[in-house]
């Protein structure tokens, strides 16, 4: 029998939902929702399973340690119990990262040298020599976390962030995180083979997504793990999960994804980030004004992200870009479903549009809304009055 383990992902906030659903999906069990992430269960091989194939997830945690705690020497305590050396080797580098919620603790940088202190100790008392320490790159790292009573500790097992999809892309001014545009187009039950527009695609974070998803092409599958430098790391079943993936794969064909921008810089990033995935001559992409454009089907789903205009005279020129945005989406977008992301509060106020649904969401540590416009022809008064 497999021991169940648990663990922790985190992932974009207001995404929890879609992260739980995911995870069953994937084979999790004991799922709970948390702020800012999802718990749940599982053996080992899942943790693999879920750094290989989530879209939503930003780190897969695995949870080792979890006690009552009332000051620093009690957290001290649960660390030095915890048998880190059978977990992985003292050669390798580690870093602490600490995050605490209604903590009693005055300090959270003595917390974290307090855990440093329990991890070496405990390897020089049974390796007879300890990790060093690695703030930028390490190859371990330990995440604690500290309530009001309980100290948690994890670790790692996915290393680089899980939106760090091994692609060495090119980003923009504001980049859109890919787990977060990956459920972003969740959320909006976007599903391969419906047209798919970004018309201001900027470094083209939702059409990337949409490719992988439609030529159903895992996240993980050109990067590599934490948990491959643990000691339990078990090779043969890692290789079977990713040659499995890979023939899960489907061929790569020209897909009803779309995007446009008004600069063309922004297509050659695009293009080349399609080619750093492998997805050249999958995605239609062409230079254009959104104000100018006209649908590329009948019916599809439109997914925009505009600038945020953060600056005086940026956010002058939003607000009366807006207007003109509402203008477009409803004389030349009828039947599609169209989603603006926005942290710009004003929008459903200037685009003149009514909003069918609000979804918060947040990009790092910005909280922005989720708009949904569902276009019918015409006006509601006139569909009315037939």
């Amino acid at each position: 029998m497999n021991p169940t383990w648990k663990f922790f992902a985190p992932c974009p906030r207001g995404l929890e939902a879609m992260l739980a659903q995911e995870l069953q999906e994937l084979g999790a069990e004991v799922i709970i929702t948390d702020s800012g992430g999802v718990h749940f269960s599982g053996d080992f091989k899942l943790c693999y399973t879920v750094n290989l194939q989530s879209r939503i997830a930003s780190r897969v945690l695995w949870q080792v340690a979890h006690d009552l705690y009332r000051n620093e020497e009690d957290v001290y305590r649960v660390a030095s119990a915890v048998q880190w050396e059978t977990w992985f080797d003292a050669a390798l580098t580690i870093r602490i990262k600490v995050e605490a919620i209604q903590c009693p603790l005055k300090s959270l940088d003595f917390v974290t040298l307090r855990i440093k202190d329990a991890v070496c100790d405990r390897f020089r008392a049974h390796a007879g020599k300890r990790p060093s320490v690695d703030t930028r790159q390490p190859d371990v790292r330990i995440h604690a976390f500290l309530d009001a009573h309980n100290v948690t500790l994890y670790l790692d097992t996915s290393g680089e962030p899980l939106f760090k999809r091994g692609l060495h892309r090119q980003t923009g001014e504001a980049p859109l995180r890919e787990n977060l545009a990956a459920g972003i187009l969740r959320l909006i039950g976007w599903s391969p083979g419906t047209p798919l527009l970004d018309p201001m695609c900027g470094s083209g974070t939702f059409l990337l997504e949409a490719a992988l998803i439609s030529l159903n092409i895992a996240p993980g599958a050109q990067r590599h793990f934490a948990f491959e430098k643990l000691k339990n790391f078990d090779a043969r079943s890692w290789k079977q999960l990713s040659d499995q993936s890979i023939k899960r794969q489907k061929p790569k064909v020209f897909l009803p994804i779309y995007g446009s921008d008004l600069y063309g810089n922004a297509l050659s990033t695009v293009r080349a980030n399609l080619a750093a995935a492998g997805l050249e001559g999958t995605v239609q992409l062409k230079q254009a004004n959104i104000l100018e454009i006209s649908a590329p089907a009948r019916q599809g789903t439109l997914v925009a992200n505009p600038p945020y205009g953060e600056r005086v005279g940026e956010s002058e020129a939003l607000a009366a870009f807006y207007p003109r945005l509402g203008d477009v989406l409803k004389n030349k977008f009828s039947g599609w479903n169209c989603y603006i992301f926005s942290s710009d509060m004003r929008l459903p106020k200037l685009i003149r549009l009514n909003a069918s649904k609000r979804t918060p969401l947040y990009n790092g540590a910005l909280e922005c809304r989720l708009f949904e416009y569902k276009m019918v022809e015409g006006s509601m008064r006139n569909r009315k009055r037939n």
